[in-house]
């Protein structure tokens, strides 16, 4: 963890047809850091996220990544950066195998078979190695050979940060990773953001107070599309604003 500022937003606004969703939001995110963004239904969390990524363009202001203005990049351009986003909703192949969706993420790595769905999987298997590093990494090794679309919601979630991890990015967006967990599996999820974490900085959604507390150097709160508070979560936690708006409710 460093003072260097990775990614920073400046006036950040997005409106739909004269509706706020993201309002003048100046957010800086450190190297090297977990950061999560929370808040109340309706907060603004995802729109920022569609917004980093380039899914949406803002009305106003402006993204910056590493010292570069990114505003007007597109989304392929923000992960070519290495700023690589899971969303809300898990998103695998579910007719491939658990392996098979890691190695199709690691072809953005291997020269002259980048995305090559068309080729056959022989010329694919030099992959295969780095791809079971990969799943041993995030528990699932003993599933490389399951269809994804088999698995349980946990592990399917998990196989979605083992596919983030395959694209080797310098900052990891995720999008709610723990929603619709179970409790055994928000304990999973959350050791491994932790240990994936490591060198590298990760921006979360997330709105299970265990999993921000137990692992997030900083939470900026949003509320209306407004950064409401930020700091560490024990600072946080004690803001009478932020009770108000959040902690008394059941989700982010």
């Amino acid at each position: 963890m460093t003072d260097e500022t990775l990614l920073e937003t400046r006036g950040l606004t997005k409106e739909f047809k004269g509706f706020v969703a993201v309002d003048n939001v100046d957010l800086r995110v450190k190297r090297g850091t977990i950061h999560a963004l929370i808040g109340p239904n309706g907060a603004g969390k995802t729109t920022v996220f569609n917004l980093l990524t380039k899914f949406l363009p803002p009305t106003r202001g402006t993204i910056h990544y590493k010292g570069s203005d990114i505003t007007r990049d597109n989304p392929a351009d923000v992960a070519r950066r290495g700023v690589i986003r899971s969303f809300q909703i898990s998103a695998v192949f579910p007719n491939l195998s658990v392996l098979e969706n890691v190695r199709v993420a690691l072809q953005r790595k291997s020269t002259g078979s980048q995305f090559a769905f068309w080729k056959s999987d022989k010329t694919l298997d030099k992959l295969n190695d780095a791809a079971l590093a990969i799943l041993d990494r995030v528990g699932l090794k003993d599933f490389a050979q399951v269809h994804a679309g088999a698995l349980a919601y946990g592990r399917k979630r998990t196989l979605e940060i083992a596919t983030t991890l395959a694209m080797d990015p310098e900052m990891m967006l995720l999008d709610e990773p723990t929603a619709g967990m179970g409790h055994e599996d928000v304990d999973r999820v959350r050791d491994l953001i932790k240990e994936v974490a490591k060198g590298r900085t990760v921006l979360m959604v997330e709105h299970n107070m265990s999993v921000v507390s137990g692992i997030c150097d900083i939470i900026t709160v949003l509320q209306r599309g407004a950064i409401l508070a930020e700091g560490p979560y024990a600072e946080v936690a004690r803001n009478p604003q932020v009770i108000e708006a959040y902690m008394g409710t059941t989700h982010a």
